[in-house]
């Protein structure tokens, strides 16, 4: 995105939203049921309903903000564009993959008991094909693990479909960029409601790429929807007239939804998924149409914050996981309590993502692209050696 056309409230919003993954990704380990790699004992149902209200919309708006971002980067040709994007994405998801996730798998599989300490070890048996315990890590049948980097993996697929059918997608474009008033507010949640009932029960969400067809379907809709919305003035501003009426009707779209949920849970096919599949699309498409609306009204100016902003978020985002992760490690064993342990997980995590950036990774320029930052000018470079040998 050029300096001259960047919107202030897409930079914002997306660091908001990359920021809201530490808090939910902690929240995670402190809930009955969840999949997550690490486990605490103080896990609680209050935080049930807290994180649905959230895990409905969260990585649809990721996905969402992504397109929007991409549609403001296509002025150059497709070729071009692509090769930016690949550029910008494939080195910090191998560079991630190889450095940053490993400790992941490690620490999860450590504390199950079905991998054994030490970590130079565990790396040699990761990175030479070891076949690990069943159940070991998440992504232990494959040997490896992209874990919260699969959004890169997605993002790039995406990229690339994005320019291979850019052709159709250009004619159908100006229909999405027409909807006004309650057809923009139902019609884009009826794909997404298609892709539930035909996929969803198939093709359960795994962020293996393969056979993994619901997620595709939400989550390139929600790519796509970001690309035609794009800069287009008269939809952000239709958006931002909306607001108060998205906010009150999403949260009347999640109660229902919660209520049809309740009687029975959507994942299996009887009554309440007839009710319960349509209020979670509505409540979805909803609630991002509120954010939206809202953060173009409030956050669309030039915040002292920003530029910091726009440089942390990547590398926040690469590493917060395994931060969180491997403080888990640490301290889960120790019985803090139920609010000591959760609070210092957080506090270790945001200090470690803070640091990381500003004290290293913002300040070796080889290291920048590692974490889809642009190495600095050669003359800064320059200018900093010089500085620091006077």
């Amino acid at each position: 995105m050029n300096h001259d056309s960047r919107r202030h409230d897409i930079d914002a919003l997306r660091f908001l939203v990359f920021s809201l993954l530490i808090f939910f990704h902690t929240a995670l380990m402190y809930v009955e049921g969840t999949d997550f790699h690490m486990r605490s004992s103080y896990a609680t149902d209050a935080l049930n309903m807290p994180l649905v209200f959230i895990n409905r919309w969260r990585m649809e708006i990721v996905f969402m903000i992504s397109g929007v971002s991409c549609a403001m980067m296509t002025h150059t040709s497709r070729g071009a564009f692509l090769w930016r994007r690949i550029r910008r994405l494939l080195l910090p998801l191998l560079f991630g993959m190889a450095v940053i996730i490993p400790l992941q798998p490690y620490c999860e599989g450590v504390s199950k008991g079905l991998v054994e300490p030490g970590y130079a070890r565990f790396l040699v048996h990761y990175f030479g094909g070891y076949a690990w315990p069943a159940g070991a890590f998440v992504g232990w049948q494959y040997g490896f693990t992209w874990n919260h980097l699969w959004y890169l993996v997605y993002l790039l697929l995406y990229t690339v479909a994005l320019v291979a059918l850019q052709p159709l997608l250009a004619v159908l474009k100006p229909y999405f960029q027409r909807l006004r008033g309650w057809r923009l507010l139902v019609l884009p949640a009826l794909p997404t409601l298609a892709a539930m009932a035909l996929l969803k029960m198939r093709y359960p969400e795994t962020h293996a790429v393969v056979r993994d067809w619901y997620a595709h379907a939400i989550y390139f809709t929600m790519f796509v929807y970001g690309w035609c919305l794009g800069s287009d003035r008269a939809l952000w501003a239709e958006l931002a007239r909306l607001r108060w009426h998205t906010l009150w009707l999403s949260l009347g779209a999640f109660a229902i939804y919660q209520y049809f949920d309740k009687s029975h849970s959507e994942h299996l096919l009887t009554w309440a998924s007839f009710g319960s599949w349509p209020m979670r699309n509505l409540y979805m498409w909803l609630a991002i149409c509120a954010i939206l609306g809202w953060s173009h009204t409030l956050l669309n100016r030039p915040f002292a914050w920003l530029p910091w902003a726009r440089q942390a978020v990547f590398p926040w985002y690469i590493l917060h996981q395994s931060a969180i992760v491997l403080l888990a490690y640490w301290l889960v064993p120790l019985k803090l309590g139920p609010v000591l342990e959760p609070l210092l997980i957080l506090a270790g995590t945001l200090a470690t993502c803070w640091l990381g950036t500003s004290l290293l990774i913002s300040k070796v320029n080889w290291l920048r692209p590692c974490f889809g930052l642009p190495a600095r000018p050669r003359q800064a470079v320059v200018a900093d050696t010089a500085l620091a040998a006077n």
